[in-house]
């Protein structure tokens, strides 16, 4: 597949992309390079290759759940600067 300059240029266009001549002839001939190596990609016989959504398999990682007791009010409301009746008391935000 060949990619032309007047590609290039549209492309840059609609990238708001301000390129010279020299540039563009550049990003021509880069641009052409590869798409060159992905249609060889494109030559490989993928019958009975299932597509995968990672390279390496992944699991999550998930322990049991227990049942413990918690931390309770008292001791989670220690060091909090301005405890209101058992709870966390912040500045209002909505007037």
């Amino acid at each position: 597949m060949k990619i032309t300059r007047a590609e290039v240029e549209k492309v840059a266009r609609l990238s708001r992309l301000a390129l010279g001549d020299d540039e563009l002839d550049a990003l021509t001939g880069q641009l052409d390079a590869i798409l060159g190596h992905v249609e060889q990609l494109n030559e490989l016989d993928t019958d009975g290759i299932v597509p995968m959504a990672h390279a390496v398999p992944l699991e999550n990682a998930f322990r049991a759940d227990e049942v413990k007791p918690s931390l309770g009010s008292e001791k989670a409301l220690q060091n909090a600067p301005n405890p209101v009746d058992g709870c966390f008391g912040v500045p209002k935000v909505i007037e």
